[in-house]
């Protein structure tokens, strides 16, 4: 029997290559909702007009399906109202949060979920997401790991919406915990820039400290000292001109909705221009130390993608096919490393045609 997808934000960017990857792999009716009305002619998809905010609708909604996606951001903000719908109508949910503060809010209706038997999935897609996945295969190299470093680079707009870019500045200016040496220290964004060595078409290019729902949750999910996240784009210019962003303008230029927006707006409608000779594609290094066989070892993957928000796409379709056939089926509220073995991740990224490359 077909079961159904509700893909919330599925017009955006990130949201429709999500449903384009349930389509192909999962096979399964999809649903697309935006806060519009859609053409027939502009998808595929079936198309549902929702707005968050009308809570009977949303509601009515997700009771009609076998599974939500939520890749309606920022998720800064969000409420976590999608998931508490899907709680109490027993149905199971993933999304595409990006920020610790929508894991900690939400974390707490865990024995909610469990009770109601549902299988709910955070940060699933790119990073986080498939970034989670390769930390995980690294640390189970080890006896006893102790320190992860974990630095994303995108080129220009990674082929995502505005959505990607207000997320970006939202995370400028404040700063937050990271877990270093056995304690949680405060640490400020866009600090402490580190040329990093990726795999061609990249190769070295400078990344900086930035706050990831990883940074909050690798600190739970494995036994290590130090959690590092550092991000980075090309070409590198836009790193420094970030940097003068987070450090130099006053703050209320950056933290205000007004300065967010517009600054949001300046930067994608840059990359519009620079996406034709950088490219819109992803590169993710994932370098885990630690103890093997009594002895000191590292363990580093990569990854390269062409495209940022097909990558995406696939890393939360991929989870999608796993939840809709059964193969993966855990009720309560976790972030993906918690619940996708290493196992499943493989054998999903080969069918899609990513390679994880491997070096120790």
């Amino acid at each position: 029997m077909s079961q159904k997808v509700l893909v919330i934000g599925g017009r955006g960017r990130i949201g429709s290559s999500v449903a384009q990857d349930i389509a192909e792999y999962a096979q399964q009716e999809v649903i697309i909702t935006s806060r519009q009305e859609i053409k027939p002619s502009d998808t595929n998809f079936s198309t549902l007009v929702l707005d968050l905010e009308d809570q009977a609708s949303l509601q009515k909604a997700i009771a009609d399906v076998d599974l939500v996606v939520h890749c309606a951001g920022p998720f800064h903000h969000r409420d976590g109202r999608v998931l508490k719908h899907c709680i109490q109508a027993k149905v199971n949910y993933l999304d595409v949060s990006d920020h610790r503060s929508f894991f900690e809010r939400v974390i707490p209706w865990q024995e909610e979920a469990k009770q109601a038997g549902i299988t709910a999935i955070l940060n699933t897609g790119i990073f986080p997401g498939i970034s989670n996945s390769m930390v995980k295969q690294g640390v189970e190299h080890f006896d006893q790991p102790r320190k992860i470093h974990l630095s994303y680079l995108v080129a220009g707009s990674g082929g995502a919406g505005i959505t990607v870019m207000r997320t970006t500045f939202l995370g400028l200016k404040k700063s937050f915990a990271a877990w270093i040496d056995g304690k949680w220290q405060q640490i400020l964004p866009y600090s402490d820039r580190e040329v990093i060595e990726f795999p061609q078409p990249y190769g070295k290019t400078g990344v900086y400290w930035f706050d990831v729902p990883e940074t909050r949750t690798f600190a739970d999910s494995f036994p290590v000292d130090t959690v590092i996240t550092k991000f980075g784009s090309i070409p590198d210019w836009y790193n420094h001109l970030t940097w003068i962003t987070a450090h130099v303008f006053p703050d209320p230029w950056v933290t205000s909705p007004k300065g967010i927006e517009f600054f949001s707006q300046v930067s994608y409608a840059m990359t519009k221009v620079t996406d034709r000779f950088s490219g819109i594609g992803v590169a993710m290094r994932a370098e885990v130390t630690g103890v093997k066989d009594g002895e000191e070892s590292r363990y580093c993957s990569t990854m390269v993608h062409p495209n940022t928000a097909i990558a995406a796409g696939m890393g939360t379709g991929s989870i999608a096919q796993l939840v809709l056939t059964g193969e993966l089926n855990q009720p309560g509220i976790y972030p993906v490393e918690k619940v996708l073995s290493t196992k499943l991740f493989q054998e999903t990224m080969a069918n899609r045609g990513i390679e994880i490359v491997i070096s120790k």
